[in-house]
């Protein structure tokens, strides 16, 4: 049976990197990459105020990100499409979950990234980023209101679905989470509504 924690159970504020040296905003950030100091060789995201390094994706990685897309690309109503590795623009951050669903069509989004109310579910697939993916980035999707927050747990065989943000607060985070394994069947939800399930297997290595 999926197990049910509360947000108290997982709540631990996450920690800035202890090298941090400068915090940007977005509009240096995006500046950063128009004058080409940053270009899409530079393996780095703007988390929290921070440039935070991405991490090497190894074959399993790879897959399950495949695999997830795919999945919820076959499932997506009319007016809503997936993407792998795109930003998301919120007030601090512009994180590049593993795969995110977006409102709308792809050329409304021709002049800026999709924000945090364009955005119904975010993906993280994790297996050396797990705690960064717990800690700093549910924090981030929590504080700028991304109603469904899913973390595949590659290294545990899991499914992670966090729901309920809290919006900006002193610790951000979600106020359920449920854990999904082989055999259970994950809802998947936009605007609040039921559009469809999956098997948590198809999303598995």
């Amino acid at each position: 049976m999926p197990a049910v924690v509360t947000a108290t159970d997982f709540s631990r504020r996450a920690v800035a990197p202890p090298d941090l040296i400068w915090r940007l905003d977005v509009r240096q950030y995006h500046e950063m990459i128009e004058t080409g100091i940053l270009t899409d060789d530079d393996p780095v995201e703007l988390l929290d105020g921070c440039l935070v390094p991405k991490m090497p994706k190894n074959p399993p990685h790879t897959l399950v990100n495949g695999l997830v897309h795919d999945a919820l690309a076959r499932l997506l109503p009319v007016g809503w499409f997936a993407d792998s590795q795109e930003p998301i623009t919120t007030d601090d951050s512009e994180p590049e979950p593993d795969v995110r669903v977006v409102r709308g069509e792809r050329r409304a989004y021709l002049e800026r990234h999709p924000g945090p109310r364009d955005v119904g579910l975010v993906v993280e697939v994790s297996d050396a980023t797990l705690d960064r993916d717990r800690g700093l980035k549910q924090q981030l999707y929590a504080r700028a209101g991304i109603a469904v927050y899913w973390i595949v747990n590659v290294r545990d065989r899991r499914l992670e679905v966090y729901t309920k943000p809290s919006g900006p607060a002193d610790v951000p985070g979600y106020g359920r989470r449920q854990d999904l394994g082989p055999g259970d069947v994950v809802p998947v939800t936009l605007d609040g509504a039921e559009i469809g399930r999956l098997a948590v297997d198809d999303l598995l290595p």
